[in-house]
């Protein structure tokens, strides 16, 4: 899950670099001065960006692709507890 996350927040750090380049075709012409003098500015925000984009995008996948997943748990230890278990492997260990 944690790669799925970093590579979707990949792709849209990506979509939203790309969407903003292209508003900002009118500071073409001082990228120089810019990167110059603000480059620790903006790459301080741009990782502070990534780190709650892919924060965000982390929380969302674990709500969506782990729902009912302690429900799930306690079925399953209530079979392997109950010996009714479809791996009798488990159930052994358990035990031990």
């Amino acid at each position: 899950m944690f790669g799925n996350a970093v590579f979707v927040t990949t792709i849209i750090f990506m979509a939203l670099g790309i969407w903003l380049l292209q508003e900002c075709r009118f500071l073409i012409p001082y990228r120089s001065l810019i990167f110059g003098r603000y480059f620790g500015a903006l790459a301080a925000y741009a990782a502070a960006l990534f780190l709650n984009l892919f924060a965000a995008v982390y929380l969302i996948c674990r709500k969506l692709f782990l729902k009912d997943t302690g429900r799930k748990l306690a079925h399953l230890e209530k079979q392997l507890r109950t010996g009714e278990s479809i791996s009798e492997e488990l159930t052994r260990r358990l035990s031990e």
